[in-house]
């Protein structure tokens, strides 16, 4: 699934993204922290992996996610 980045905090690494529906979902560090990145900034794309309703994973649109 695609989203945009809406916040970021690094000191937590967590934030929130819009999905393309408009929807805004928080994640939280354990789901940053899952991916290899070390930033993010608002308006980035980024791919999410979701279990329910919690993202437990985030990366960019141009890496691949875990299957």
């Amino acid at each position: 699934m695609q989203a945009t980045v809406r916040t970021f905090d690094p000191a937590t690494r967590s934030g929130s993204v819009f999905l393309d529906n408009g929807t805004e979902i928080p994640f939280d560090a354990a789901a940053f922290d899952a991916g290899p990145l070390r930033l993010l900034r608002s308006g980035q794309r980024v791919n999410l992996v979701m279990d329910g309703d919690d993202v437990t994973y985030v990366t960019l649109s141009t890496f691949p996610v875990p299957r």
